[in-house]
């Protein structure tokens, strides 16, 4: 699962790969907002990311594009 997070005044955002489905990450982010506790996610390589939930700007939760190979018609 790709997860790219827009971090409130910070002009880069946070781009990470998870195992995590869709609803474990979405629960995470509903946890880290209501809560006002910190978003804790963990990447393919085993890394934590923390990120206080009072900073978070944006999240976008999608399925990781597979790159296309080859020659191919449009």
């Amino acid at each position: 699962m790709e997860v790219n997070i827009g971090v409130q005044n910070v002009a880069r955002e946070i781009a990470l790969e998870t195992d995590a489905s869709a609803d474990e990450v979405s629960a995470a982010i509903d946890a880290a907002l209501t809560d006002g506790g910190v978003l804790r996610l963990t990447d393919t390589k085993g890394r934590q990311i923390l990120i206080p939930g009072r900073a978070l700007g944006w999240v976008q939760v999608g399925e990781s594009e597979k790159s296309k190979v080859g020659f191919g018609q449009l």
